[in-house]
């Protein structure tokens, strides 16, 4: 089990943390309502091609939190980041979505009454401390950015927050996969309807531009929102809500490192920052030794 969440944990962070290049290319030759409401589709048809028959296992009495769930957890910042990917960069993005964790043990501790130990919370706030340092020479580097839709990426960390907490409070019983069938089946229909009313132009897809965009948004639903949530879906069963959400810390190399590649500015004090919160999200996951 300990291995598994491990594992789990990695391999969202490679995913996860080259979703936000992948919003950033993918911006060139589609709107951001485009971006997310196609994104959405691609990835609740291949759900519904391996697992559709979940469905009918859901109780009707469990659908008011698949539903809530979905929304926060998938919907809304689907268009969310790609909306805030307009104006700011990637890394940057992935940065400000870190505080994922801090938003996740103080809504556990308020709302859901869940406890939390004090190295967690030490282990949490260092690690905001870690992605204050990161924003701030980010912003240093990058004054001409937008700063405003940051706030975008900070309401996404805690609609994830709540959805973490709720899928771990009201939907432990269910499995990933059935989690992950029922979030696209209640947003399927609202993803459509925001393609259908973001005026596309079908005969853009002539475009080469526009055909890579496409394709980058195919490979982001089938492993950055598909693929991904069933792991995360797994990985919130088997851990605690802060330990799955602190994927949010550790994605952050690899988005940073996306981001360098394509010409994104990073300093010495960033990568400083950036160890700042890799320890940060181990002590908030250490186990306290057992006295005799």
């Amino acid at each position: 089990m300990k291995f598994n969440k491990w594992f789990y944990l990695i391999a969202l962070s490679l995913i996860w943390g080259s979703s936000f290049i992948l919003i950033k290319k993918a911006l060139i030759g589609l709107e951001a309502s485009q971006l997310g409401s196609i994104r959405i589709i691609f990835s609740s048809v291949f759900i519904f091609f391996i697992a559709w028959k979940k469905i009918f296992t859901i109780k009707k009495n469990e659908w008011k939190w698949i539903t809530l769930s979905a929304f926060l957890g998938s919907f809304f910042p689907a268009f969310l980041f790609a909306f805030a990917e307009k104006e700011i960069d990637s890394s940057v993005a992935s940065i400000i979505n870190s505080i994922v964790p801090l938003n996740t043990l103080i809504l556990g501790m308020i709302i859901f009454k869940i406890q939390s130990t004090k190295r967690q919370i030490v282990g949490v706030l260092l690690g905001f401390f870690g992605t204050y340092l990161l924003i701030s020479s980010g912003l240093q580097l990058n004054p001409d950015q937008n700063y405003n839709y940051a706030g975008l990426v900070i309401l996404c960390s805690f609609l994830y927050a709540l959805n973490v907490n709720i899928i771990k409070k009201y939907l432990q019983h269910l499995s990933a996969l059935t989690i992950t069938v029922g979030h696209f089946t209640a947003i399927i229909i609202p993803a459509v309807l925001v393609f259908l009313f973001s005026d596309f132009d079908f005969y853009s897809l002539e475009k080469e531009e526009v055909k890579i965009s496409i394709f980058y948004v195919f490979i982001l639903a089938l492993f950055g929102t598909a693929l991904a949530k069933i792991i995360f879906n797994k990985l919130i069963k088997i851990s605690s809500p802060v330990f799955a959400s602190s994927v949010t810390y550790s994605m952050l190399i690899v988005s940073i490192f996306w981001g360098i590649v394509d010409g994104e500015k990073f300093s010495i004090y960033q990568l400083i920052a950036t160890f700042i919160i890799v320890f940060g999200v181990i002590l908030t996951n250490k186990k306290s030794k057992i006295k005799n």
